[in-house]
């Protein structure tokens, strides 16, 4: 690729140029309207707005989780990067819910006539959404939905080759799909040693599939870490900040997706070792099911009820929250419609207005910007009530 230089002058004046030929343009237009916009209608095709997704096969990936492989009802599933999350439209009980879920197939199983992806959940505890996939989500299911979203991927122009995750549960479904994309995929010269901590060996998600991934590629690495199985062999106890360094090697980017006690201990082992910022990595953290974990929530919080106004251009409705609730899962049982995405708080989608009262917002994954925070915005999926509000959200 070459440029070329003109000259000084003619280079400088060289927005004057453009702006006569605009002029121009707009002079010698036709006065009837064009609103086709091709640029607009193949970006749309690409990455539709909504997708129907039909379920082909259900698999167990452990005796607490299953592997659930859906494709596109039009055929066409959108370009995505491993460890991005599709984003679930689901109507229960009378409401409708949105649940993202990482996509835990790589992006070249989704590639070709027979593509494919695939998304796969535990029942760990008690739970409305995964009760429902295991209980009502079998083969001939459509479920409504739309993808990819999400920023926990491998970026060649920010991390380095040696990537080093940390997982802990249904955690590891992100580095799976990497993994397989490193194996089968186009992550060429990416290598990845995986440090999954789990409880017992008979209860480790997807342990099957990495195994056969590690088996097929030297370029990924699994070390199990049991923290309850007096039975085995290999490492361990918790995943500490002596046992990433035995496996972390030069120059790496660790990439955490876990449960936010682990988060706790890995962050800090990260800071101990040494490793910048943008070296040390994780996903969207949802919120726990206990808030109590949550650094500075107030304790005496969790059993009390607040009432929240909430408006909706005319429409005004009045609803009772727990204050162990986030505001969005309050709306969601008032079947009040929220658009929620990564329900961490990152993205923004359920971005409301905090008309009058007081909330707590998790300093994890708190995504807002600078000047929402000064004039009241926030977003509902992180937001707890800790007094009666008045909120503004959008219309669905």
């Amino acid at each position: 690729m070459s440029i070329k230089v003109e000259g000084f002058l003619k280079d400088v004046g060289g927005a004057s140029r453009v702006t006569a030929l605009r002029k121009k343009s707009i002079e010698t237009a036709s006065a009837v309207p064009h609103p086709e916009d091709p640029i607009r209608a193949v970006a749309d095709a690409l990455h539709p707005d909504h997708m129907k997704f039909r379920v082909v096969s259900v698999r167990e990936a452990s005796p607490s989780s299953r592997v659930f492989r859906l494709v596109s009802t039009d055929g066409h599933i959108p370009v995505f990067q491993a460890g991005q999350y599709v984003n679930f439209r689901l109507k229960l009980a009378g409401s409708e819910l949105t649940r993202p879920y990482t996509i835990s197939s790589a992006p070249c199983d989704a590639r070709g006539e027979n593509g494919y992806i695939e998304v796969t959940i535990r029942r760990n505890r008690p739970y409305l959404v995964p009760d429902w996939f295991f209980d009502q989500v079998n083969v001939g299911t459509v479920l409504q939905g739309n993808m990819p979203f999400g920023t926990f991927y491998y970026e060649p122009l920010r991390d380095s080759k040696n990537l080093v995750a940390l997982a802990g549960g249904s955690g590891i479904t992100p580095f799976y799909s990497m993994a397989r994309e490193i194996a089968y995929g186009k992550m060429k010269g990416v290598r990845l040693t995986i440090l999954y901590g789990s409880v017992h060996h008979s209860d480790i998600v997807l342990g099957e599939e990495l195994a056969q991934v590690e088996r097929d590629c030297p370029d990924v690495k699994v070390v199990h870490v049991l923290s309850g199985d007096e039975s085995w062999t290999g490492e361990k106890g918790f995943i500490t900040k002596d046992l990433i360094a035995r496996y972390m090697g030069q120059d790496p980017t660790l990439m955490f997706c876990g449960p936010i006690a682990m988060f706790k201990l890995v962050a800090q082992a990260a800071k101990e070792l040494g490793l910048s910022c943008r070296r040390f990595r994780h996903d969207v953290m949802s919120q726990p099911a206990d808030p109590a974990q949550i650094p500075g929530y107030p304790a005496d919080n969790k059993e009390k009820r607040w009432k929240i106004k909430v408006l909706r251009g005319i429409h005004e409705d009045e609803i009772v929250a727990r204050g162990d609730e986030p505001v969005a899962v309050a709306l969601e049982r008032a079947a009040i419609p929220v658009d929620t995405h990564c329900r961490g708080g990152e993205c923004g989608y359920c971005r409301s207005q905090l008309l009058s009262g007081r909330i707590f917002v998790s300093p994890y994954g708190d995504g807002r910007r600078l000047m929402d925070k000064e004039m009241g915005w926030f977003h509902a999926c992180s937001a707890y009530p800790v007094s009666d509000l008045t909120i503004r959200i959008p219309i669905l």
